[in-house]
């Protein structure tokens, strides 16, 4: 009787360590779903906050990508803080669009319709932010009057990864 109890002692142990060896992993290979693809790399870019048109109010923000990843643009939101201007931020989201109005924009009311030249987040182009490249976007002035030497800071975001790619600091002109 002795030799039987040994044996059915061994057979648990061994079921109990396999169990546990597999709920270990289960755990610990599931958890690497979850871990995001890393954020495009955009090596440099250059931006600026000019006049819409001579001694209009409107502020056109350009970025232009000089150096990097090609970015989807789908994956993007840009972050537009305002505060220190006229104490408004907002966020665009919805790449690309053909137009900025309340469904594609979270936040306070800063935007107006594209200017004429489009820029990579319009939908009419490929979808695809490269190198040398421009994105564009205007601040309307009846939402956010900008004097000349006011700031905002531009935040571009890599969504999947939910990291800043861009962060620029403008002065208008």
């Amino acid at each position: 009787m002795r030799a039987a109890t040994s044996v059915t002692a061994v057979v648990l142990m061994v079921a109990v360590v396999v169990v546990l060896a597999g709920t270990v992993a289960v755990f610990t290979l599931g958890s690497t779903d979850t871990i995001s693809s890393p954020a495009p790399l955009i090596g440099q870019t250059s931006g600026e906050l000019v006049r819409d048109t001579a001694g209009g109010g409107d502020q056109i923000v350009r970025l232009t990508h000089i150096a990097g990843d090609d970015v989807a643009v789908s994956d993007l939101d840009v972050v537009v803080d305002a505060t220190a201007a006229c104490g408004k931020r907002a966020r665009i989201v919805d790449l690309p669009t053909s137009t900025l109005g309340p469904s594609t924009y979270d936040g306070d009311k800063l935007f107006d319709f594209y200017s004429p030249d489009g820029g990579a987040f319009d939908a009419n182009t490929d979808g695809v932010w490269r190198p040398g490249e421009t994105a564009t976007f205007r601040i309307a002035n009846r939402d956010c009057s900008l004097d000349s030497g006011d700031t905002i800071t531009v935040r571009v975001v890599h969504t999947p990864s939910e990291t800043v790619v861009i962060e620029d600091t403008l002065t208008a002109s």
